[in-house]
């Protein structure tokens, strides 16, 4: 059974006002400083090492990883434990943490200090001060980089759907947006970011990437920011279009998902079904829509690229990897969380409503705090 594992990039924000705040540094090295008091007697139950947390490119942002994991119990029970002990590392370095796709209070975000993030800052200027975004990311396990390339053309026209069912950023500097995932938006001001052609091989895929890095406008190969690319560190297809979603059980389903993606797009190869030749420009219109509409409105057929009911569209995924789903053991469970969804709406319309209830962004923040750790 392949594999799956979910990174997930975590807001911080101070616990009175909702507003970011650049205390990264300061919750890592208290979970260094907790590791290394504790180490001797940690276990599972304890919650994950400091080791799964990482500095973002901002320092108001704090990033966990989960292990590779075959079984979505067990990669939701770490999701929650990580997610407990990010929460539990904020408060005991006076902040808090969210998982909201962007802030929707204003910010002046600050870059953490590193070499790369200085290089970046440099080469593009204002883009990299705005790119306070949080992302889900999702690994996959592939048996060989022909595999995985023949896996990242066929989940192609896909990946928008993912998009709409995370979306999580409805607010922008303490404004309504109009977009369900305005951090895709963002997102594709990096020069490398969105979908790709077919590539037909491993071969043409590194053929690609080595061009790109030897243009000199991206710094080396983990600057290769593709909706669904090939790990430099795993054998694994990263699916990078999801945002950070609001409710764990949310992540779990898009990781679910994923993987039900990946082993049906390995099946089609294995079968000699082509991928479908969708251009990047139609693409590039249906990962706009998604981001624009989310589950509110229709989204582009993922086989026509032409508009449908999202709700429709949601039903044709479960159908396309139905036959996966059902052999990972995963079929019932995602049916539900789909229909839970469905039902409650993505982190985007939970936002808008909580500010028609209550009438103040701060309240969301608050709100979105609770929630990620529920």
């Amino acid at each position: 059974m392949r594999t799956v594992g979910v990174e997930e990039e975590l807001l911080l924000v101070d616990p009175e006002t909702g507003e970011p705040r650049a205390m990264s540094a300061a919750v890592l090295a208290r979970a260094d400083r907790d590791d290394r008091d504790h180490d001797d007697h940690r276990d599972d139950r304890d919650g994950p090492g400091a080791d799964v947390f990482e500095k973002e490119l901002h320092r108001q942002q704090l990033e966990f990883a989960t292990s590779p994991r075959s079984d979505l119990g067990e990669l939701a029970a770490e999701i929650g434990r990580c997610r407990a002990r990010a929460v539990r590392l904020a408060e005991e370095t006076g902040c808090a943490v969210a998982a909201l796709a962007a802030s929707p209070l204003p910010v002046s975000p600050s870059i953490s200090f590193h070499p790369r993030y200085a290089w970046m800052a440099e080469q593009y200027g204002r883009a990299v001060h705005e790119q306070l975004v949080c992302g889900c990311h999702v690994h996959v396990s592939v048996g060989s980089d022909d595999e995985g390339v023949a896996v990242l053309d066929r989940i192609r026209p896909w990946l928008p759907v993912l998009t709409a069912l995370s979306a999580n950023s409805p607010f922008w500097q303490g404004r309504d947006t109009r977009y369900a995932s305005y951090r895709s938006q963002v997102w594709q001001r990096w020069p490398s970011a969105g979908p790709t052609e077919v590539f037909g091989s491993a071969e043409r895929y590194r053929r690609r990437v080595a061009e790109m890095v030897a243009t000199g406008a991206i710094l080396d190969k983990a600057m290769i920011y593709f909706d669904a690319r090939l790990s430099e560190r795993y054998p694994t297809v990263e699916i990078r279009v999801a945002d950070v979603c609001l409710h764990a059980e949310t992540a779990v389903l898009v990781a679910a998902l994923t993987r039900g993606l990946v082993e049906t797009a390995a099946r089609d190869w294995r079968a000699g079904t082509e991928p479908l030749g969708h251009s990047v420009s139609l693409l590039r219109l249906a990962a706009w829509r998604a981001a624009r509409s989310g589950l509110s409105e229709d989204l582009l057929d993922p086989v026509t690229l032409r508009p449908a009911p999202a709700e429709a569209v949601v039903r044709d995924l479960l159908e396309h990897t139905g036959d996966a789903l059902s052999d990972h053991g995963d079929a019932e469970r995602v049916r539900e969380a789909v229909g839970s969804l469905l039902r409650r709406g993505n982190g985007a319309r939970v936002q808008r409503e909580l500010l028609e209830r209550t009438g103040s962004l701060r309240d969301v923040v608050a709100e979105c705090v609770r929630l990620t750790h529920s």
